[in-house]
């Protein structure tokens, strides 16, 4: 926190330090469920809404909002910056892209929950890449084992699709590729910037699809509007909650609560969509979400 941030003897308290004295009477480890759980109303909300509108305009909506939201509260700055050091802003932009569009592709062939599950195969292959264990061959075994539980086999063909399946491990390599970049991003740029930049350039990337599916349906304004909360959920609501959560406890324990993301995932898909899944795909997200957890904890 800045010194500016800070309130006067004198001086109302402003809209900033109300923010962060609310935040800081919620626990923190209180704050990265409420993450997960704007993330995942945020999806449901998307899913419903692909009744109206095609998946690739309702990821226009989300990203839309979020450069214009991010791009106020942290423009870009160039000035001084390499050429290798937009290349790889631009490279996380794509990512970002790529992953919101591939994600939103499989939900809309998936429940939420297999598709969170299968999606996060991404940051567990990070963390277990992060590993030397001997022990990380367990997790990589039942992350495994998890999606040969979720592949359409028998009854469930109906309502999962292989499709759907190879859009959420797009999904997946990408969110692993968004995470390394990430790193890279977050030395080349000063605060916020290099996020606010790949926002941008995620917007111009998904701008030409999402308006030629979209068409004149996106200026509904009830449609609109879900589109704007959307991105409020999924987006800017969770980011800036995680990183109030990430200020105030470690990152391991950070991610090791994320892990529980998949399993929020379903539950919000039964409450929110009616998504009943079978007891094969409950007992699949769970191997995910143990394998998270068991490669969260002994990743460096």
């Amino acid at each position: 926190m800045t010194a500016e941030a800070l309130p006067g003897p004198a001086e109302p308290r402003r809209p900033g330090a109300l923010l962060r004295a609310a935040s800081d009477a919620v626990p923190p480890s209180g704050l990265v469920l409420l993450a997960i759980l704007s993330v995942q109303v945020g999806a449901g909300f998307a899913k419903d809404l692909f009744s109206q509108l095609p998946p690739s305009a309702v990821v226009f909506l989300r990203i839309a909002t979020g450069a214009l939201i991010m791009g106020v509260i942290a423009r870009p700055r160039l000035r001084g910056l390499t050429r290798t050091d937009l290349a790889a802003g631009a490279a996380f932009g794509l990512t970002l892209g790529l992953m919101n569009l591939s994600f939103y592709e499989a939900l809309a062939r998936l429940p939420m929950g297999i598709a969170v599950a299968i999606e996060f195969l991404g940051p567990l292959g990070v963390a277990v890449a992060a590993s030397r264990r001997r022990l990380d061959l367990l997790w990589v075994v039942l992350a495994a084992s998890g999606v040969v539980l979720l592949a359409p086999w028998g009854t469930s063909a109906s309502r999962i699709s292989w499709a759907g399946i190879a859009f959420a491990l797009v999904a997946a390599a990408c969110w692993a590729a968004y995470i390394l970049l990430a790193a890279s991003v977050g030395r080349r740029f000063p605060g916020a910037s290099g996020l606010s930049l790949a926002m941008i350039v995620s917007f111009v990337l998904i701008a030409p699809f999402g308006i030629t599916s979209g068409g004149a349906d996106l200026l509904q304004p009830e449609l609109l509007l879900i589109g704007v909360g959307v991105g409020l959920l999924s987006s800017v609501i969770p980011y800036s909650i995680e990183l109030e959560a990430l200020r105030r406890m470690p990152k391991r324990v950070f991610g090791i609560l994320m892990s529980l993301e998949p399993a929020a995932a379903a539950l919000v898909g039964l409450l929110v969509l009616g998504e009943v899944l079978q007891v094969r795909e409950w007992a699949a997200i769970g191997c995910v979400v143990i394998a998270s957890v068991g490669a969260t904890r002994g990743s460096r």
